[in-house]
């Protein structure tokens, strides 16, 4: 259910108290938080890089592309590769990332989130605090799949995209599984073909420790940028962490798409702000205390 905002420098006190009385700090990341970090998928960024894409194939945003039935691997990885260069070879013009981190670097902190951007590692956050549930840009995997490996791709991305024409990569850059001989395809979970590599268990598992080690608590569930696209992973196990927590605190930060249980109380708060300005007026509130 919606929830007031009410004053906007109270909220930012408020959450600045909450974040360093805590013991730890769980963040959940969706889209939100790359958007605000300058990572939009429609709009003037979207024409700039596919606007040869759009006028082809009708689509008008990056992630309508990704789900389109390309009629060639040749075109399918014309697309893929030009993606995964600027989303993820690329760094956001926005430091909203590296705001977070100063804010959470000096707490026991985890971060679960649904990006497959990469952009927590590119801002320097540890790569065992995180657990990107849904794949990766920078990753490949058989199509099968017939076995349960992935594999960096920035090499031949970036040899795609140079090379590429017209829509079009040459024959020759297609990827195909070493070990079948099947087309390879990106690491991301679509269906039950996704890869849940070795690292992928592993990052699980972490997660796990973080949850068990912080059992009852004082514990901040920061949840930025979710939305309701998959609310099952972030977004209702943080509520049920904090109703059945009663040291938990919850907040969310989504423009538009910001509420919590009302059972929750006191012990939740909602902004509907833009992340980034959030997490800047944070920074200077911590810092001034």
């Amino acid at each position: 259910m919606p929830r007031p905002t009410g004053r906007f420098s109270e909220q930012v006190e408020r959450v600045g108290e909450w974040l360093s009385a805590c013991d730890a700090v769980l963040v959940g990341a969706g889209a939100g938080l790359s958007a605000s970090a300058g990572f939009v998928y429609s709009g003037p960024r979207f024409e700039e890089h596919f606007a040869d894409f759009q006028a082809k194939y009708g689509f008008r945003d990056m992630y309508s592309g990704g789900f389109y039935p390309y009629p060639t691997l040749e075109e399918f990885w014309a697309f893929w590769s030009r993606n995964s260069l600027i989303n993820r070879y690329t760094d956001p013009p926005k430091p909203v990332y590296e705001d977070l981190l100063r804010l959470v670097e000096d707490k026991d902190y985890f971060v679960l989130t649904t990006n497959v951007d990469h952009c927590f590692q590119k801002a320097g956050f540890d790569k065992k605090r995180l657990f990107y549930t849904q794949g990766d840009y920078g990753l490949w995997q058989c199509s099968g799949p017939c076995h349960r490996t992935t594999y960096d791709n920035e090499s031949a991305v970036r040899r795609m995209v140079a090379e590429q024409r017209s829509m079009r990569i040459p024959t020759k850059c297609i990827p195909y599984c070493p070990k079948c001989g099947r087309p390879m395809t990106m690491n991301l979970r679509s269906d039950a073909s996704f890869v849940q590599d070795e690292g992928w268990y592993a990052a699980a598992g972490r997660y796990e420790q973080f949850l068990r080690r912080h059992e009852g608590a004082r514990l901040l569930l920061l949840e930025l940028g979710v939305g309701e696209n998959t609310p099952v992973i972030i977004k209702y196990p943080f509520w049920r962490m904090a109703a059945q927590n009663p040291r938990a605190l919850y907040v969310s930060v989504n423009r538009g798409q910001a509420w919590a249980p009302l059972e929750l109380g006191r012990r939740a708060l909602c902004m509907e702000r833009d992340i980034g300005a959030v997490l800047t007026c944070l920074r200077a509130y911590v810092l001034h205390q």
